[in-house]
């Protein structure tokens, strides 16, 4: 240690505290200093939770965009598919007469002329209605009845066909792709009451039998 700093020791503590400009800094402005940088330190984490919070709010309101397309692309490609639903259902009264009337047997050569004619028009009116997407439902005598494309109409006693199948077709069914707009009205087969009687003693004697055995 020189003279000088054995005179004067606190110029040696001095110095310590002074930065390389030679210029003293109190200890309010180190105060100050500290405090603006916890104060920016807190704005630089709001502004990254708040960007965070609408990073994800953007996220949100895309998602939620795409789903609203999507939603209204599938609307508008359904009303494209099916736009022919109301005028199928309008158009099946007259279709049912078409049915009915060339299901009739011609008592004349007149009549018969015109129900060639009729059928001429009723399959020009299948064909467009077929290239719209429509299928005819058309279940014959005898066959089984399918409770998903058949909707019975009465259950009849008949020995032409076996219970459960269908015994006469009251009117045709229609699908507009895989939509069905109406199921084939049908009469279902069912044993006749006297047959049933019949069965019965022999349904109880069989159950005897088989108890004694």
């Amino acid at each position: 240690m020189s003279p000088e700093e054995k005179r004067n020791p606190e110029s040696v503590e001095t110095e310590e505290k002074e930065p390389e400009n030679g210029k003293k800094v109190s200890k309010a402005k180190l105060e100050k200093a500290e405090a603006e940088t916890e104060k920016a330190k807190a704005e630089l984490a709001k502004a990254l939770a708040d960007r965070d919070h609408w990073k994800n709010e953007y996220y949100k309101a895309f998602a939620d965009t795409q789903n609203l397309r999507r939603s209204l692309e599938e609307e508008s490609r359904s009303a494209i598919r099916y736009r022919a639903e109301g005028f199928l259902e309008n158009l099946l009264p007259a279709l049912d007469s078409f049915h009915m009337a060339l299901e009739m047997p011609a008592p004349t050569k007149e009549s018969m002329n015109y129900q060639i004619g009729f059928t001429y028009i009723y399959n020009q009116i299948v064909d467009s209605l077929t290239s719209e997407g429509v299928t005819e439902i058309s279940p014959k005598v005898g066959d089984d009845f399918n409770e998903h494309s058949m909707h019975a109409v009465e259950m009849v006693e008949t020995t032409d066909v076996a219970p459960g199948k269908v015994a006469r077709v009251a009117a045709k069914g229609y699908k507009l792709h895989d939509r069905m707009i109406r199921a084939a009205m049908v009469y279902v087969a069912k044993a006749p009451q006297k047959a049933q009687e019949e069965k019965a003693p022999e349904t109880a004697e069989n159950q005897k039998e088989s108890a004694k055995a």
